[in-house]
């Protein structure tokens, strides 16, 4: 059987998603707690492996168990044997033709920064905090220039791996809420550090460090030495996967900076 959950966690306290053998990760303690509800060894296949420190309210796994459970038993069985700052918000069985990475169609991250002289309390590790003025006009202006498929080499950490840097970008909106500047991008999919990158520029343009002509011209370059700095990892959530409807599978609905529609 193949089993497909949706997972959140807040991502401070872990090395990233992806398992490591020397450091604890979203994936180990996930498949540490399923493998106990199966009674067998699980290996999870992720839809988006995120980075240390960064959050996710829409990751999408699935994995093969031979034992049957309902789907319900997999929620709550695991949750039991999940540190708090990670949860299974559903479960559903699926065909053998899903795959949590190679079936989705879009990524969607959001990037909360709380623009505000003090630091918060309850979301310390929820949100960056950034002071000074912003203009979420020309970030909006900037962050326009980047939509549609492109060479995202400006955008590209280091480290990535990944056989292309080209990369289609479906939408990048910039909007403030209240103390809050939202960053809300969705794309096929993403290079390492990718959307980190871009507010990082982004940031700069908002600040009138550079202007959006900088950021066009940096953009057209494809060189990551011309762009901004990299953001924080605290305030990147993973907030949702898109898949063909023929998968059905739920939604998590919830409300606030994090999660608006």
């Amino acid at each position: 059987m193949r089993i497909a959950l949706g997972i959140e966690y807040e991502g401070s306290n872990y090395a990233g998603f992806q398992r490591q053998s020397t450091l604890k990760t979203v994936q180990g303690e996930l498949e540490r707690a399923l493998s106990i509800i199966a009674d067998e060894e699980i290996q999870l296949q992720c839809a988006g492996r995120t980075d240390a420190g960064v959050n996710a309210t829409g990751q999408v796994v699935h994995f093969d168990v031979t034992k049957e459970r309902p789907d319900r038993g997999w929620i709550m069985g695991t949750n039991n044997n999940l540190p708090n700052d990670i949860a299974v918000t559903w479960a559903k069985h699926v065909d053998d033709s899903f795959h949590a990475r190679f079936s989705a169609r879009a990524r969607r991250y959001r990037y909360i920064i709380q623009n505000t002289l003090y630091r918060p309390g309850i979301l310390n590790k929820g949100v960056s905090v950034y002071q000074g003025d912003y203009d979420v006009d020309l970030m909006q202006e900037a962050a326009d220039y980047i939509l549609g498929e492109h060479d995202f080499s400006s955008f590209r950490a280091s480290e990535d791996e990944s056989r292309s840097s080209n990369r289609c970008v479906h939408f990048c909106k910039v909007y403030r809420y209240g103390q809050y500047i939202v960053f809300d991008i969705a794309a096929n999919a993403f290079l390492m550090h990718m959307v980190r990158n871009i507010v990082g520029s982004l940031l700069t343009v908002g600040n009138k460090t550079n202007s959006v002509q900088w950021f066009r011209d940096m953009f057209d370059a494809k060189d990551r030495n011309l762009a901004g700095p990299t953001a924080k990892p605290h305030g990147l959530y993973l907030v949702d996967v898109s898949y063909p409807a023929e998968f059905n599978l739920p939604k998590r609905q919830c409300i606030g900076p994090i999660w608006m529609p």
